[in-house]
């Protein structure tokens, strides 16, 4: 009796744990979203990597809008791009990165935490919501990521940044060690 108590006791607390791993799905996640992530073409073909990897830490490179979409991503806030084309091209941003992150670790679902962001966007000298446009990737991490998708964030203003990109974005990432 107390050995199948004990087995009760223990297949008991292994549901709950279970269901919470088959509960963490992001890509499953990103496909109830209607997104699908763009494939990097290949290795990159500048004097850099897209993501590397050191431990159990994923850092990216900035990067900018790619894949289809249909916003351009280019021009600077608000007098070649609008508030909210900006908040479109930080949350197409994301979506390449977690594109690029795929590729590097295999599944999405190994990401234990979105640690930081950090948003830079061509801003005119008198805009000052650069924190309003990459409140829209934030958002897009937490919803994709949960709790796990919770992070520290920095958002600037440049005077241009490379092609007259409207949003670029580096992120790091906490994956687990499998």
């Amino acid at each position: 009796m107390l050995r199948t108590s004990a087995a009760l006791l223990l297949a008991a607390a292994l549901v709950p744990a279970s269901a919470a791993a088959q509960e963490y799905d992001p890509e499953a996640r990103l496909a109830e979203m209607g997104i699908t992530l763009p494939v990097p073409e290949g290795p990159s073909r500048s004097a850099f990597d897209r993501t590397v990897r050191t431990g159990n830490l994923v850092f990216t490179s900035g990067h900018a809008p790619c894949g289809e979409w249909d916003g351009t991503g280019r021009g600077k806030v608000p007098t070649e791009a609008t508030l909210e084309e900006a908040q479109a091209a930080a949350r197409q941003v994301v979506i390449c990165i977690l594109g690029s992150l795929k590729a590097e670790v295999g599944d999405l679902s190994r990401v234990t935490r979105v640690v930081r962001v950090f948003g830079m966007v061509n801003s005119a000298p008198d805009f000052t919501q650069q924190s309003q446009v990459m409140n829209a990737a934030s958002a897009l991490l937490n919803e994709v990521f949960g709790d796990r998708g919770r992070h520290v964030r920095s958002a600037v203003g440049m005077a241009a940044l490379p092609v007259n990109l409207t949003v670029e974005i580096e992120m790091v990432f906490e994956v687990d060690e499998g």
